[in-house]
Formats: C-alpha cells, structure tokens, sequence
C-alpha cells in the first residue's frame, strides 16, 4: 500500500488538452472517486497513474517514488477496466492467477492466494468454469479478484460496474465497499455515476473540463458545493437552478415574488437590478397547504411515484423553468397528482444557494 501524489499534471493530445494542473494528495488507504460528465479527464489522469498514458508536464509518485518515466508493469499497480478483460480461454482459477505467474511467484502462494480471494470474492464455487459459463457480476468479480491477488500498492478501478444491471451494480457496489474495508488498499476509483460516488468514496474528486471542480467527503461536496456545476451534478434528481432578480423589496423569479433571506441580503449585499441565481434541493420544496406565503406557481409536467416519496417534475408558468421537487408520500401530499395539474409550492427558504450567474461560482453561503 502507497499513498498517490500527483502535482501540476497535464496531458495534452493533438493540442487539445485532456486535463490541466491536477494535483491531488490521496493517503496511504484511502479510496477516492473520480467523478464527472463524460469527457471530463477522469479517465485520462487513472491511465497516467497507472503508467497507460505519459504525463505533457507535472509529477506523479506512488509512495515517495517519482513514478514519471517509471513503465506501467514496474508500478505496482492493479488496473480493473470496465470490460472485464478475462481470458476466455483460462478456467476462474487460472484468470486469478495469472499475474502472479507471471511474476513467477511460488506456486505455493500463489494458491493460497488464489484460494483466499476466491472465498472472500464468494468464487469458491466457480474456479474450474471459464468466463462464457459466468453471469457478468461473477465476470466482474473474477477481474478484481485477479487484482486484488496481486497485492498491489493501488487498486485502480475504471468503472467497474457500469456493464452490470441496477441490482446486481447495488450488490456488487456494497461488496466493493466491504473488501476495500477488509484488504485497506489504495484505491482510486472512476465513474461517471453519483450514486458510487457518494456510497464508496472517503473522498469525492469531481471534475469537469479537464479540472479539479471540488474535493471532499460526499457529504461536504453534496451539502457544501464549491459551485453551480458541482450543486447540480451531485444529487438525484439534482438541484434546481432558478433565475431571480433582485428589486429592492425581494427577488423576482420569473413573475413569482420570494423574499430575500436576511443573511443573504447582510453578506451579498445585493443591489436592485442585480441577477443572481438560486439554488435550491429537491428535498426543500413542498405543496404549500394554501396559508403559506411566497410560492412558486408552477404547472405538472410528470409524475414518478417511488413509493414511499413521489418526484415530479414542474413548469413554473409563463416560463421554461423546470423544478424537479421530491414530496414525502404521507407527509406532503394528500391527493393524487397528474400532469397538467396546478401546484403552489413552497421553496424552504433557509436552505437557498446563492451562485454567480457568469462564473457559477457560489456566493452564499460562503
């Protein structure tokens, strides 16, 4: 096991540049995930460290050593890809073992390694099939359990689940999470799915264009994002963005009146005329019982009842806005709903971001 240091990293292909000025300190046991929209450069900086693509400019060590012009087979790292790459050929056994055996372990700890990956993997059952005669999820556990055989200094994983359906992703993401807890190695993760990100991560990396956006524990990123992008990338369904206008007595959000939160007003100070956009949960909006004051007016576009919560999905009239707001089932909805229905709704205005309309950076709370 091995911390991961990577300082003022930058790859460029065909002078386009892929990511710039990443530097991350991960520690020795940690598991980190690398999350963004596609495109972002997460893939691109898994490659780097495992030694898969050459860095343009920056450093990258793996514990103290300056890993730069070290090849990827002498860096002690294990590499999980999103399409398995199992020898078709090779029994379970075989596939597990083959990176020892090329490293020419002993025979004997190769087995025994083998043999402990396999149960803690719940492989024991299937080490003389071959990969066609496995469903994807024992597909998925062979591949990391050939990695986890080799002991490695870093786990790198490169969406590892994305291949697998939604139960099966449920269950193999909670395995995942218990093995790192069991074996502590350093591992690095890539998705582009909020979902792995939030449950596995003791830290969350979120990227976009290339760059670091936010670091953090999920928690820290969800509740306290540094921007517009990570407020609405993180969340499901995300946070909504809805443009306001200050006028002197409260904020105009396209014809519906919301007074200004004192605390936003005594930190932004905030001048007539001045635009600002806000941010708010899904989990924050609620059908106003018809007492409650300001609202949003807004029309029904779709319904997706979860059973014990109902998403939907609204207009606010005369305008293209879109809010999304989950309503507890019991709590806050006490009739049925159909698009095309009128709804009040009632934003909690104790819980309102704040973000610059031009750079998205987050202005309140600061």
């Amino acid at each position: 096991m091995a911390r991961v240091l990577l300082e003022n990293i930058k790859r460029i292909f065909n002078n386009v540049t892929a990511i710039e000025d990443i530097s991350l300190a991960i520690p020795d046991g940690e598991f980190w995930v690398l999350v963004g929209p596609s495109g972002c450069g997460k893939s691109t900086i898994l490659r780097t460290i495992a030694g898969l693509e050459t860095a343009t400019s920056g450093n990258l060590y793996i514990g103290d050593k300056l890993m730069n012009d070290v090849p990827a087979r002498q860096r002690d790292v294990a590499m999980v890809f999103q399409n398995y790459a199992l020898y078709p050929h090779m029994t379970v056994k075989q596939n597990i073992a083959f990176g020892l055996q090329m490293r020419q372990v002993d025979r004997n700890i190769i087995q025994a390694r083998v043999m402990t990956v396999a149960q803690s993997l719940g492989l024991g059952q299937l080490l003389e099939r071959k990969p066609k005669q496995l469903s994807g999820g024992q597909q998925q556990r062979v591949a990391l359990g050939r990695a986890i055989a080799r002991q490695p200094q870093v786990f790198l994983l490169d969406e590892p689940l994305s291949n697998l359906d939604a139960q099966l992703r449920d269950d193999t993401r909670a395995e995942l999470k218990e093995l790192h807890q069991n074996i502590g190695i350093t591992t690095i993760y890539v998705t582009h799915d909020q979902t792995e990100a939030m449950t596995l991560a003791d830290k969350i990396v979120v990227l976009d264009g290339g760059k670091i956006q936010q670091i953090g524990t999920p928690q820290t990123v969800y509740t306290q994002p540094t921007n517009r992008m990570v407020a609405t990338f993180l969340g499901n369904p995300p946070m909504n963005i809805l443009p306001g206008k200050y006028t002197g007595e409260g904020l105009d959000v396209v014809g519906n009146f919301l007074p200004v939160n004192p605390e936003i007003q005594q930190q932004l100070k905030l001048k007539i005329g001045q635009t600002i956009d806000l941010g708010i949960r899904p989990e924050h909006i609620t059908i106003s019982n018809g007492d409650d004051s300001p609202v949003l007016l807004t029309e029904v576009k779709v319904v997706e009842p979860l059973g014990r919560e109902t998403l939907i999905r609204v207009g606010l009239l005369n305008s293209n806005v879109i809010l999304n707001a989950i309503l507890q089932q019991g709590v806050a909805i006490d009739k049925d709903i159909h698009p095309g229905d009128r709804l009040n709704l009632k934003l909690d205005l104790d819980q309102l971001f704040v973000f610059n309309p031009e750079t998205g950076e987050r202005m309140f709370p600061n």
